[in-house]
């Protein structure tokens, strides 16, 4: 046998081994750098979507509210007093003749019947003073008779006087005498007519002063009177006693609220509308009122002008029949109609986008398998959808849920 020489085996050094690995390390290094984070995922039953439509969106508003009476009155105390009886509870139907509760109060009987002996006695001292008037006046007038019937009798002896001085039987002296007497009677029926027609005018003028303040004290024993009546205290109008916060033997005042009756059949619809959605609400818009249990059409009448409580009252008129369930303090939810937006882009509301702004939504791609975030300006808003002014198509599939957590991704997996 030939025994064949092998070469040996040439070893490579260990350090070009090391130098290879440090290489595939650097490379995976870079390579996974490069790819970024892995994206986070989002388990797809927990979030709200929804697809970009085109066609007519309606704008609203939306508040919470409760329906009231258009006519409510408020049945108040005239005088102070004390509740002797209750006759009604709240609930009852009552007419404007029914009475609701009885006070007493002693003070207001003493002082009615005091303001009637008032008007009494001056009714008495106008009789008194029309009759002494009238004596005056007759008095008056029978000098002014007398008077005359004396200047009359002077005149004819002044006649008689002249035909005896012509023929020489009476002194000038005595003709002179009896024409001045003449002149006298004269002037003292003119004076006594006179003082006749000033105590007329007086007659009148202290009989109308008197009897001004015989009708003035007869209207304030008519309204003593009235204050003695009313504390039988009555509805006023026909509905339903709606409150009557009273106890028996609690003392009242003067003014102070008794009860309130409502018209159940004429209700209204007062809507607490948020201040930041108000502004475009205005009278005659339609409305929409849910009861719970059904829907009733309505008209916007008036809108307050002042702010309470972040929100504007607005008052609705209702439209159509009332259902059963109507009543007044039943709590509701009404929709206004702004407007109706024809052939534009819109989706429902997302949890954190407001009218006129740009907001990042996150858009479903690859199958619903992912979604993206994109940026997307939002136009006109309504309850529950907005205006898609840029950024969307229609049958885009966007996110509208709260993905503020994932603000630091723009893309996130739906597992």
């Amino acid at each position: 046998m030939v025994d064949i020489v092998r070469e040996p085996k040439s070893k490579k050094p260990r350090w070009l081994y090391i130098a290879g690995g440090v290489v595939v390390v650097l490379v995976i290094t870079v390579a996974l750098g490069r790819l970024g984070p892995a994206a986070p995922g989002v388990d797809k039953s927990t979030v709200w979507t929804d697809s970009v439509k085109r066609g007519e969106m309606v704008r609203s508003v939306r508040g919470p509210g409760t329906l009231v009476s258009e006519q409510i009155r408020w049945v108040t105390a005239l005088t102070a007093g004390r509740v002797e009886r209750i006759l009604k509870e709240p609930g009852a139907e009552v007419d404007s003749s029914t009475v609701l509760l009885v006070l007493t109060n002693p003070d207001v009987e003493i002082q009615a019947l005091e303001a009637q002996r008032q008007h009494t006695a001056e009714e008495a001292r106008l009789v008194d003073l029309q009759t002494r008037l009238e004596n005056q006046r007759l008095a008056q007038e029978a000098l002014v008779a007398t008077v005359h019937a004396q200047h009359r009798e002077a005149q004819r002896t002044v006649l008689n006087n002249e035909e005896l001085f012509e023929k020489g039987l009476i002194s000038d002296f005595e003709l002179k005498n009896s024409r001045d007497r003449a002149e006298e009677l004269a002037i003292r029926v003119d004076l006594e007519r006179r003082r006749l027609e000033v105590m007329r005018e007086a007659v009148e003028s202290q009989i109308g002063a008197q009897m001004a303040q015989v009708e003035r004290l007869r209207s304030i024993a008519e309204y003593r009177r009235g204050l003695v009546a009313s504390m039988e205290v009555v509805a006023g109008v026909a509905g339903v006693l709606a409150d009557l916060p009273l106890e028996n033997g609690q003392w009242v005042i003067s003014g102070e609220v008794l009860a309130r009756v409502v018209q159940p059949g004429r209700l209204k619809a007062e809507l607490r509308i948020p201040e930041t959605q108000a502004r475009d609400v205005a009278v005659g818009q339609i409305a929409l009122i849910d009861t719970r249990n059904d829907t009733i059409q309505g008209r916007v009448v008036r809108i307050d002008p002042a702010v309470q409580g972040g929100a504007v009252m607005v008052d609705v008129r209702l439209e159509g029949p009332l259902p059963k369930e109507a009543r007044p303090d039943l709590s509701i939810d009404g929709t206004i109609e702004i407007e109706r937006l024809s052939d534009v882009l819109y989706v429902g509301r997302p949890a954190y986008g407001q009218a006129n702004s740009l907001v990042g939504l996150f858009k479903l791609v690859d199958g619903g398998g992912a979604a993206v975030r994109v940026t997307v300006r939002l136009g006109r808003s309504s309850v529950n959808t907005i205006e898609i002014v840029e950024g969307l198509e229609m049958g885009d599939e966007v996110i509208l849920s709260d993905m503020s957590a994932y603000d630091a991704h723009d893309r996130v997996r739906l597992r």
